[in-house]
């Protein structure tokens, strides 16, 4: 099943998606909808209003989750290019609601950075509370997976030892189209992933690459906080990215960032200059 958060003349409405229609499931995006105990069959069952899929405005997956995680340095071969040693436990740092984007939005490029780069990533939502728990706890709360795009801002991440300035922009972050749960991709253990600029392959791996599972992660995260439904995190991403390249690469206004996961979906958005 694929889950979506639409923009209507309305607002917002979480849909699921069949065939070439987005069906209306009663709930305002994907985070309320999974936030009921019965999402699974209340979303299989909806059937409101129908809306073309080929023309529908999507919203962020989750448009306002609780908690939105990333891991940093999680595919064995960015480790590597980075010049680093594999860690013994996720590297984590967070995002807020406001830096997330639709699948198709155009990512802003703004005045004041001029390191703009991609990361293309695996990401998933929580679809039940998870407090402190197993590994096999953990992946039975993962609702599905999702497409990301960890945009970072490099000469703002690299300012201090600590990530978040690079990281939380405003209106940086695409994740989407939908949710696809885990009976279509299972626990999403080897999905192709690649990023591409202005139709140029910049990334290209495997998830079987990543050195901490979704399961993994969630166990992690929720022995220091309660993961609740509709909750973000981002799994990393693979080597290829414009800083650790030579010479280094960045985006401009103007190109196009396409950000594919095998059986999941993809983002499509274009950069455009920050306005006056």
């Amino acid at each position: 099943m694929k889950l979506a958060t639409i923009r209507t003349a309305d607002g917002t409405a979480a849909v699921r998606v069949d065939g070439d229609q987005a069906v209306e499931t009663g709930a305002q995006d994907v985070v309320s909808l999974l936030r009921r105990d019965d999402w699974r069959t209340y979303a299989a069952a909806a059937d409101g209003r129908r809306h073309d899929l080929h023309t529908v405005e999507y919203a962020p997956v989750v448009p306002s989750p609780s908690k939105i995680f990333c891991v940093g340095l999680n595919y064995r071969t960015h480790i590597l290019e980075m010049g680093r040693e594999l860690p013994s436990h996720p590297s984590l740092f967070a995002k807020f609601a406001n830096c997330l984007l639709g699948a198709r939005d155009d990512i802003t490029h703004p005045s004041n950075t001029e390191q703009l780069d991609w990361e293309a990533e695996l990401g998933f939502v929580i679809g039940a509370r998870l407090r402190r728990a197993t590994k096999e706890e953990a992946a039975r709360a993962i609702a599905g997976y999702t497409v990301v795009n960890d945009i970072s801002m490099r000469d703002w991440q690299w300012r201090t030892p600590e990530w978040l300035q690079g990281k939380a922009w405003e209106a940086s972050t695409p994740a989407g189209p939908w949710l696809v749960t885990g009976d279509e991709v299972g626990d999403a253990a080897d999905l192709e992933i690649r990023c591409e600029v202005d139709g140029t392959v910049m990334q290209r791996s495997r998830t079987s690459d990543l050195l901490f599972t979704p399961a993994d992660i969630a166990a992690y995260i929720s022995q220091f906080t309660t993961l609740e439904p509709g909750d973000l995190v981002a799994t990393g991403t693979p080597g290829g990215v414009g800083a650790a390249r030579d010479p280094k690469v960045f985006l401009r206004p103007g190109q196009v960032v396409r950000t594919v996961v095998e059986g999941v979906g993809e983002c499509v958005n274009t950069v455009v200059e920050e306005k006056a």
